[in-house]
C-alpha cells in the first residue's frame, strides 16, 4: 500500500505537521480579551445592573399592595423617608442607627482578632493546620444553625452560658436576647465567634506572600517583633487589609439572620437593623416603593464608606512612599 503512495501522501506517517499551514493565534486581539470578559460580564448585567437598575425604577415609583397600577412619584419616597416625619421613616432611621451601633462594634473586632489568629497561626509549631481547621470550622455553618444554637445557649433561665457564669461565681441571670446593652454583646460576640475564620484565612494568605528576606534584613538591622510588624507585615498585606476592611464593613452593615433568630429584634425593636426593616416594610409590607428607595439609601451610604476606606488606604500608601 505504500508503494502506491505518491507526493504528499508519502510522507512518512512520524513527521511534523505542516505548521506553516496553520493559522496563527492573535495574542493580541481585542476579541481575544472580550471572549474572556464576556462570561463574568453577562453575570454582572444579570446579577447586580439589572437588580440595581430595578430597584432604582421601583424607587421613584409607588407600588404598593393597596394601590392600583405604580404612578410615578419620582423623588417622593425619598422625601417622605429624610423628613423623619411618618412612622417608617422614623423606624428606618431607627434601624439604620442599630446597623451603625452593630457595625461599629463588631467590624473592628473582626479587623483585628483575625489578624492576630493569622500572625500566630503563621508561625511554626505542632497542630498548626489543625487549629486553622478549628478557627474556620464555625464560618461553614449557616445563619439559621448559629442563631437557633446561640439562642439556646444564651436563653436567660435555661441556657448554658449563664449556668457557666453562675458555676465560677459570676452574674448568671444576664438576660442576653431580651435587654440592653447585653443584646448588642450577643450579637457582637456571636458574628465574631461565627466569621472571625473567614478573615484569618484571607490575612493567612497574604502573610504567607511575604518576603522572608524582608524580615531577615529588618532583624539584622535590629528591629524588633513590633517593628518589623510596622515596617514590614503591614505594609506587606495593605492591599489585602485594604479588601478586608471594605468587605467586613459591608458584611456587618447587612446583618440581619442573627438579630432576627437570637434577639428576634428585641427589646421591642431596637437590635432590628436596616436590613430587617427594609425586608419587612418590601415582603411583609408590600411596599416595594418605600423599600426600594431604603435600599437605595443604605447602599450610597455603604459606597460613601468603601471610597473613604479607599482613599484612607491610599493616603497611607503615598506616606509609606
Amino acid at each position: 500500500m505504500t508503494q502506491l503512495m505518491t507526493g504528499h501522501e508519502a510522507r512518512r506517517l512520524d513527521d511534523p505537521p505542516d505548521v506553516t499551514t496553520r493559522r496563527p493565534l492573535r495574542r493580541n486581539s481585542p476579541w481575544t480579551a472580550l471572549a474572556f470578559l464576556l462570561p463574568f460580564f453577562a453575570l454582572f448585567v444579570v446579577f447586580v445592573i439589572v437588580p440595581v437598575g430595578s430597584a432604582v425604577w421601583a424607587s421613584l415609583h409607588r407600588w404598593s399592595l393597596g394601590l392600583p397600577g405604580r404612578p410615578w412619584v419620582g423623588g417622593d419616597n425619598y422625601a417622605e423617608l429624610f423628613a423623619g416625619t411618618s412612622v417608617t421613616s422614623v423606624e428606618f432611621w431607627k434601624g439604620m442607627q442599630a446597623t451603625g451601633i452593630f457595625s461599629a462594634g463588631s467590624a473592628p473586632l473582626l479587623i483585628v482578632i483575625p489578624l492576630a489568629l493569622a500572625l500566630l497561626l503563621h508561625q511554626k509549631f505542632p497542630g498548626r493546620t489543625f487549629f486553622r481547621a478549628v478557627y474556620f470550622a464555625p464560618y461553614v455553618f449557616g445563619v439559621a444553625v448559629v442563631g437557633l444554637l446561640w439562642h439556646y445557649l444564651l436563653d436567660r433561665q435555661l441556657g448554658p452560658v449563664n449556668q457557666l457564669l453562675r458555676a465560677v461565681g459570676l452574674p448568671g441571670d444576664i438576660a442576653w436576647t431580651t435587654t440592653l446593652p447585653a443584646g448588642w454583646v450577643a450579637l457582637i460576640g456571636v458574628t465574631v465567634w461565627w466569621t472571625v475564620g473567614f478573615n484569618a484565612v484571607i490575612y493567612l494568605a497574604a502573610l504567607q506572600d511575604i518576603p522572608k528576606d524582608l524580615y531577615e534584613a529588618a532583624t539584622i538591622d535590629g528591629a524588633g517583633a513590633w517593628r518589623r510588624f510596622l515596617a514590614v507585615t503591614l505594609p506587606g498585606i495593605r492591599r489585602v487589609l485594604q479588601f478586608v476592611v471594605t468587605i467586613t464593613i459591608i458584611a456587618c452593615a447587612n446583618m440581619y439572620g442573627q438579630s432576627a433568630l437570637i434577639t428576634q429584634e428585641q427589646p421591642g425593636t431596637d437590635t432590628r437593623t436596616a436590613i430587617g426593616f427594609i425586608a419587612q416594610t418590601g415582603i411583609e409590607g408590600f411596599d416595594i416603593g418605600t423599600s426600594s428607595a431604603m435600599s437605595m439609601i443604605l447602599a450610597v451610604s455603604l459606597v460613601v464608606v468603601s471610597a473613604l476606606v479607599l482613599l484612607a488606604f491610599r493616603k497611607v500608601g503615598d506616606l509609606e512612599q
